[in-house]
């Protein structure tokens, strides 16, 4: 109707308005650069300073007002085994608390499409490995970060709701383990890979003897660069409707990004080690927690829908540790 040929010529001359929400985070940042320089994009962002995502009366006003065609819901209350430990009713409340205003808002200012990051700590502490999409809600879940992952599966679940009531084109991605520039550094409540990469550049730097890792060092892990899931999910967002649907379905509509691949947390510790230029020895604390044994993602659906990764582990972490050490002075002060 005219509405939607009114919408298509306002894209064409204007190009396609986008909000990327948590554009400061590791992940909303990696989204942001991959439309560095594209000029079929008003790319929108707000800090929490200008824009609380969990009003949603704000949240509506500001996407009805830009004339928001596509959101990018990246923002989240994110940290390892310690923080989700720690903080159990600070991590549901406040993911809840942002998507469900985030969603709802964008359903009411009529955005075309959304995507809502997850994560993969959504999936059965003992689902088969590697975890296909369809083995969401068949049991329970790793406690260590059960309030965060049941936020995530909310945020799902409330996005194919929508689809089904109001027929709203909101897609979601659950990514594996990310790493990359603009992760959280901070020893207390990072994940294991930047914590591995700040203790070998601080062993390195004292001349240790000794890098001590969390846990057994058996647990498998899967890791995938952040710009690689940036691309991932610019290319989902832009597939055609019929095209993603037809790969997903209205009571599994997530698609996993990751690579398909892992390695011991050990095999990731040496590596580490080795690009840092630490030549002492790894001891594993088996008193620390390790978490799920193994958490693989099964990507066939993703590959099937045309994207796979492109960047691999040990340049990945090469320039992780790069990006970190460009930035320790910002790093450090922020313990």
């Amino acid at each position: 109707g005219w509405f939607s040929n009114f919408v298509q010529y306002r894209i064409m001359t204007d190009g396609t308005r986008i909000f990327v929400a948590g554009h400061r985070g590791m992940v909303g940042s990696a989204i942001v650069r991959q439309f560095e320089g594209r000029d079929d994009v008003k790319l929108f962002t707000r800090s929490r300073a200008e824009l609380d995502l969990g009003r949603m009366a704000q949240v509506q006003d500001f996407l009805g007002d830009h004339k928001i065609d596509q959101v990018y819901l990246a923002a989240a209350r994110v940290g390892g085994i310690r923080a989700n430990n720690t903080y159990p009713a600070d991590f549901i409340y406040e993911n809840l608390r942002v998507q469900t205003s985030v969603i709802h808002a964008a359903h009411q200012a009529a955005v075309t499409r959304l995507m809502f990051l997850g994560s993969s700590c959504i999936y059965p502490r003992d689902a088969n490995q590697p975890m296909t999409e369809e083995s969401l809600l068949t049991g329970p879940l790793e406690l260590t970060n059960e309030p965060y992952a049941i936020a995530k599966i909310a945020g799902i679940k409330m996005c194919e709701s929508y689809r089904r009531q109001y027929r709203c084109d909101f897609r979601s991605v659950m990514p594996t383990n990310l790493y990359g520039p603009n992760d959280n550094f901070n020893l207390q409540d990072s994940h294991v890979m930047a914590a591995l990469l700040r203790k070998a550049y601080m062993a390195v730097q004292a001349n240790a003897e000794v890098l001590q890792v969390w846990g057994s060092g058996k647990p498998r892990r899967e890791f995938l660069h952040v710009d690689d899931l940036a691309r991932a999910c610019v290319h989902l967002m832009d597939l055609p409707q019929e095209t993603y649907w037809s790969h997903t379905s209205e009571r599994c509509s997530q698609v996993n990004v990751g690579v398909g691949t892992d390695i011991t947390i050990r095999e990731l510790a040496e590596l580490i080690a080795h690009t840092a230029g630490f030549e002492g020895r790894l001891t594993f604390d088996a008193s620390k927690p390790d978490g799920t044994p193994r958490k693989l993602l099964d990507t066939s659906r993703i590959r099937a829908l045309g994207w796979s990764p492109s960047i691999p582990l040990d340049e990945g972490i090469k320039g992780a540790y790069q990006w970190m050490v460009q930035h320790w002075d910002h790093i450090s002060s922020l313990d």
